[in-house]
């Protein structure tokens, strides 16, 4: 009689572990979503780190490469120090691109139709701003917390003119950012050895100051 019993319950332990399975993976699959990358983003306000940035024209042989340091603070903007090809001190935000003078002083620069809106674009790629980007974009997000992709698919005719699609990778916080443009062109932005920070500096806090 209990080798009977062990007979029929082994198959229905069976069932079992597959219904359990089952149940597992789409919880597996939707582990991950765009609020919770938004959510690990936010949870470092500021982060620093050096980047190279390259632009692939289809009429140049080698990519025009530039390199530098960056300091990203939530609710501040960019600070984005350019060191070569040109020394070059910006300060990018919502509402516009400032560019740091001999004195030390921060000049707006002009905009051209529509930057402003390009600006708000990039500060929300560089900090993962997932409820932003969904405004302009279609976002497809896959991996986990470790190594994630976003691809984002420009929904306005506008955009379409511009952007092919625009691919973001990461972990903790982003490191690469891919722009391919619907006439050949693409940007490749890189950032290395980004720490996150609890603070500003003092020098920082004086620069989104100003």
């Amino acid at each position: 009689m209990i080798r009977f019993l062990a007979l029929m319950t082994r198959p229905l332990m069976q069932r079992l572990l597959v219904c359990l399975a089952l149940a597992v993976l789409p919880w597996s699959a939707r582990a991950f979503s765009l609020n919770d990358l938004q959510l690990q983003l936010r949870a470092t306000p500021i982060v620093r780190g050096h980047f190279v940035q390259q632009k692939f024209l289809r009429s140049l042989p080698q990519p025009l490469t530039s390199r530098g340091d960056f300091t990203l603070a939530t609710g501040r903007g960019l600070l984005w120090l350019l060191r070569s090809p040109i020394a070059q001190d910006l300060r990018i935000s919502a509402d516009g691109i400032a560019r740091r003078g001999p004195d030390g002083t921060w000049q707006a620069l002009p905009q051209h139709t529509g930057a402003g809106r390009e600006n708000r674009l990039f500060l929300s790629v560089l900090a993962g701003d997932t409820s932003g980007l969904r405004e302009n974009f279609d976002l497809t997000l896959t991996g986990d917390a470790g190594a994630w992709q976003l691809m984002l698919q420009p929904r306005s005719v506008l955009l379409r003119q511009i952007f092919d699609n625009i691919q973001i990778n990461g972990g903790k916080l982003v490191d690469r950012i891919e722009l391919r443009e619907v006439q050949g062109d693409r940007s490749v932005l890189q950032m290395t050895d980004a720490v996150a920070a609890d603070a500003l500096t003092p020098e920082e806090q004086r620069a989104f100051a100003d």
